[in-house]
This record gives structure tokens, sequence and C-alpha cells, in this order.
């Protein structure tokens, strides 16, 4: 099984490649293959990370993916610095940001928190049959107005962030997520981009039925080594192989368009 300095050794060398690559194009699709082969690194940071606060870790692990993309475009092999310890620092200063930001967006006084605890206590001790209390039942239990309590929990509700990626609506068949609402500041940026995915796409599209099937089990359906391992009924040194054969030959396929379009 590949040990991770090995994988790391195999990174470093796609990294290389990028830095020295004139070609736009294939720049950004050795980053697309640099992030993909890094994904379990960011998310080992971003489950850590998640442990100390209540954020969703699939929303930790799209922001340390914005850490990554940043230490990819700004590590200096020349320097000497190891690119672990270097995505390290930018993935993990990435996500503790974030976390810093969304806390100071949605702090409530401290006597508003109080209070609001006190209310959502009181909601629970009157709720019957799934049934909630009035404000009104509310404001009575706790001697308060009406109106006080109204707004202690608007605020509340408030503070309550909803990610992007969750389903809010359907269309016919097909779940729409609130980033598919969202217009897209540049047009041109989002256009190169699904052109880079489509192109990665095609790269993996043309590997061996069974280095396709190895990568779309890890990287698509999020299943770690052991996972693969059991529902192909094979050994984990097997799927360890597998992976590293078809990053290599995603590698060869997109180095090999960069000299047919040089």
């Amino acid at each position: 099984m590949l040990t991770e300095d090995e994988n790391l050794a195999q990174i470093h060398q796609w990294l290389l490649t990028y830095k020295t690559s004139s070609d736009e194009k294939i720049k950004k699709q050795l980053q697309n293959l640099i992030v993909v082969a890094s994904m379990p690194f960011v998310k080992r940071i971003a489950c850590g990370l998640a442990r100390r606060s209540t954020d969703p870790v699939d929303d930790l692990i799209q922001v340390g993916s914005l850490g990554l993309i940043k230490a990819i475009d700004l590590y200096k092999p020349e320097i000497g610095t190891k690119f672990k310890t270097y995505a390290t620092y930018l993935i993990t200063g990435e996500i503790r940001h974030y976390l810093r930001d969304k806390a100071s967006m949605i702090k409530a006084p401290r006597e508003i928190q109080e209070l609001a605890f006190r209310i959502n206590c009181v909601i629970k001790q009157l709720t019957e049959d799934g049934q909630e209390p009035t404000s009104e039942q509310v404001a009575e239990a706790m001697s308060l107005p009406v109106n006080k309590v109204n707004d202690i929990i608007e605020v509340d509700r408030r503070k309550s962030t909803v990610s992007l990626d969750q389903t809010f609506m359907f269309e016919g068949d097909d779940a729409i997520s609130l980033a598919d609402k969202l217009p897209s500041g540049d047009y041109q940026e989002f256009l190169d981009a699904y052109e880079e995915k489509i192109m990665l796409s095609k790269a993996i599209s043309k590997l061996k039925p069974k280095l396709k099937e190895v990568i779309e089990l890890n990287y698509y359906e999020d299943l770690n080594q052991r996972e693969i391992s059991e529902k192909l009924n094979i050994s984990q040194m097997q799927v360890s192989r597998r992976l590293k054969q078809a990053l290599n030959d995603i590698y060869k396929l997109i180095t090999r368009e960069s000299k047919v379009n040089s």
C-alpha cells in the first residue's frame, strides 16, 4: 500500500509540472488533479476542526479546499518547505478565518443569548404532541411582554445560517440548491471552470474500467480504501495501487494534451 510520503512525493511531482507549464489550460487541469489527490488530506483537517464547531463538516471541507487551491498557487518549491506543511497552514487558516467571521457575524449580546436559551427551554416544556406554544403562552410563563418574546425568537432564528448546498426546492425531478439560484459574479470564470471540469471528466472517462471505478468510488462517492476493498472484494493494497495508477494515467493524459496543443 502507498505510504503518505509516497503520495506526497507524487503530488510534489505534479506541482513541479504545474509551476513550469506555460499552458494556462493545462495548469488548471493539473491544479484540479492535485486538488482531487489532496482531498483526503483536506477532509482530515476539516473533520478535526469540525469537532470544535457546530458547522456541517461539508461546509468546512469546501472552505478548506479554497485554502488548498491558494497553497497550490502560492507554493514555491525552491524555498524548501514541504508542500504538506505549507498547505496545512493555509487550509487550517482558511477554515479558522471562516469560523471567526461567521461567529462575529451572528453573535448576539449575552442578555439576548440567555433569554433565547430560557425561551427555548420554556417552548420545549410547553410543547405538546408536536404543537408548539404561542408567543402569548411563552410570555405568560416567563412574565415577559409578548413583543419582547417575539423579538428574541426572531433574533435567535436569524442566527441560523443556510448552507449553499442545502436543497430547498425541486424543479421536476431535479433538486435545486441555493447555490444553483445565485447569479455568477463572473460568467466567463464560470464557463472556464465548467470547461476544465468537463476536460478532467473526459480524462477520467479514458481510464481503464477498473481504474475509473476506484476513482469514482473514492472521489465521487467519498468511500475510503477499506470501504472500496470491501465493495469490490479486493485487498486494500490493490485499491491503493489502482488509485495511484489512475492518478498517474490522468496526469499523463493531461500532459500529453499539453504537448499536442503546444
